[in-house]
């Protein structure tokens, strides 16, 4: 396998990097990220992007790329956080932070700093993560009041248990993935 993927857009267009050969890990593919980043086309400039279980750092990179204000790459796998570490550094971009942690145990407080724009959640398969970040995201603070949320799920998987005021907006089937762009709606005002 070709451990190595290319930012599609914005001002480190076709930049290639590196990423750990780790079991489990899989990049978001570039047409799939063309289709996100098109989809998002009018939010990712000056957002606070957080990206979950960050793995090759293809989501978060591509939205720092794209002219995302900051983003938050959050990966468990050492091997992962020093290979993100030098992507920062090769970019040479301040714009970015890792945290070297387990997604679940960052959400259960609230974030250090302002909520995010853009969330991109991709974790590993088959493990239910899916539900239990979600919960997390809302219900500790993470997410701007109109956060837009990435979420990349086997195909299969039935029911994502969304928050009420989370919408579905886009989705894309790619092979063995599901894609949605969701929406946090706030919660409508009573007349």
């Amino acid at each position: 396998m070709d451990n190595r993927l290319r930012i599609i857009g914005g001002k480190w267009r076709g930049r290639k990097l590196e990423f750990p050969d780790v079991e489990g890990l899989r990049p978001t593919p570039d047409r799939v990220r063309e289709t996100l980043f098109n989809w998002l086309q009018n939010d990712v400039q000056g957002a606070r992007c957080l990206d979950l279980f960050a793995g090759s750092g293809a989501l978060g990179l591509e939205a720092l790329s794209r002219g995302a204000a900051y983003a938050l790459l959050v990966d468990d796998n050492a091997k992962v956080v020093s290979q993100l570490r030098q992507h920062l550094e090769t970019l040479q971009t301040v714009d970015g932070k890792i945290h070297h942690g387990d997604a679940l145990q960052i959400l259960e407080s609230p974030p250090n700093d302002n909520p995010f724009n853009i969330v991109f959640l991709d974790p590993p398969f088959g493990q239910g993560l899916i539900a239990a970040c979600v919960k997390a995201l809302e219900s500790s603070g993470w997410l701007a009041e109109n956060a837009k949320i990435y979420l990349e799920t086997e195909s299969g998987l039935q029911d994502l248990n969304l928050p009420d005021q989370w919408e579905i907006l886009r989705l894309l089937k790619a092979g063995q993935v599901t894609c949605y762009l969701v929406a946090r709606c706030p919660p409508a005002t009573e007349s």
